[in-house]
């Protein structure tokens, strides 16, 4: 069967599904689905039920985020004339940037709820304390901001992968499932990050951490426009997820001394013990 390039007419039958290996397609999207969210590290979460609430709250607010900036642009793309490529083009980059805004802004909402749910939960407590801090709520209100996220990237790839279409056919890199799922995976690392600076910039009014914190979102989103030069994005995305790594890690307490012990108990305990 001669693969059908994207862009294709096809006929109402849907042909070109018949012979399409499922199992392979599976494997395949299971793969991307492993690189882009088996690093994330769930386990630091805390424990009890105050993180899971935390985390699938910050979950629907990205999810409303989503709703009202593709709404906004759909509103916009149907007003203009689809045979101007260069105003459709434009409409594109502004989606993506006013995303990006309302993304930050229904953060910024997300904290003050946040703020004003410890306060209720700290008159609630028979001992004066907040089950859950704000750092920690910082961290697991980023990692929903990033699965979410990162689930929809995923799906995306799924509804690609289907076709109608082969990746590659005119000349361009065949490499597109591979490096969508590692810009998946650095923009889940990113949220979480960005999630414990953006909160520390609001609880010590630190305004120009915020800003960092949209700038640098910009400049990641920003870069996909990039593509198919792949190396434009996923470079300075990397570089960036370093840079809010460990601002973040400082932020959170952490030291190179603390670091360097770490790193020494876990080579204590990859070694070999010698035999009693």
């Amino acid at each position: 069967m001669a693969p059908v390039p994207y862009g294709s007419v096809v006929a109402p039958g849907r042909e070109w599904y018949r012979g399409l290996d499922v199992g392979a397609l599976a494997r395949g999207w299971d793969q991307c689905s492993d690189i882009a969210t088996g690093p994330v590290p769930m386990g630091h979460m805390g424990t009890g039920v105050a993180p899971v609430v935390v985390l699938g709250l910050q979950a629907f607010f990205w999810l409303v985020s989503l709703l009202l900036s593709s709404l906004i642009w759909f509103i916009a793309v149907k007003a203009s004339d689809p045979r101007d490529e260069p105003l459709q083009k434009g409409l594109l980059i502004f989606g993506v940037m006013f995303s990006v805004l309302l993304q930050e802004a229904f953060r910024f909402l997300y904290y003050k709820l946040l703020r004003k749910a410890i306060e209720g939960l700290v008159a609630l407590s028979e001992d004066g304390c907040s089950p859950i801090s704000i750092q920690q709520m910082a961290y697991v209100a980023g990692v929903g901001f990033g699965l979410m996220s990162g689930a929809f990237s995923m799906i995306n790839l799924l509804a690609d992968a289907l076709g109608p279409g082969t990746v590659g056919i005119h000349g361009d890199s065949q490499l597109y499932f591979l490096t969508s799922a590692f810009m998946t995976m650095v923009l889940i690392f990113l949220h979480t990050f960005w999630g414990i600076l953006f909160f520390h910039g609001c609880e010590n009014r630190r305004w120009w951490e915020i800003a960092a914190v949209v700038v640098m979102h910009l400049v990641v989103s920003g870069s996909t426009f990039c593509n198919p030069l792949y190396v434009g994005s996923l470079v300075p995305s990397y570089v960036l997820m370093a840079i809010a790594a460990v601002w973040a890690y400082m932020l959170s307490g952490g030291s190179v001394q603390n670091l360097r012990r770490f790193l020494l108990c876990a080579q204590s305990e990859a070694s070999p013990q010698p035999a009693s």
